[in-house]
């Protein structure tokens, strides 16, 4: 009798857990490939777009202040930042394909 409480308090405990971690809907996404893998898919794209765009507002908010610290005139960090400043704006000038 003891045992037969111990093993369905523990069953209640695992039937909790699964229904927590929605496990439900995690077989069934594992059933219908094609819905995982679009999923996947614009996971993929998001995360792509996001790191682009991150990367992207970073660099120029860096080019901003390295623009503001060569006007300071520094002695050592302005010359090379003036440096990378000239190199950034001759890129941004040049035609590509």
């Amino acid at each position: 009798m003891d045992r037969h409480r111990t093993e369905t308090r523990n069953m209640e405990k695992l039937s909790d857990y699964f229904e927590r971690v929605n496990f439900g809907a995690y077989v069934q996404l594992l059933q219908r490939p094609r819905r995982l893998i679009w999923l996947n898919f614009v996971g993929g794209l998001a995360r792509g777009v996001g790191i682009g765009l991150g990367f992207t507002l970073l660099a120029a908010l860096l080019i901003v202040i390295m623009q503001k610290l060569s006007v300071w005139n520094l002695p050592v960090i302005g010359t090379y930042i003036a440096d990378v400043v000239r190199i950034v704006q001759a890129q941004l000038h040049t035609p590509t394909m």
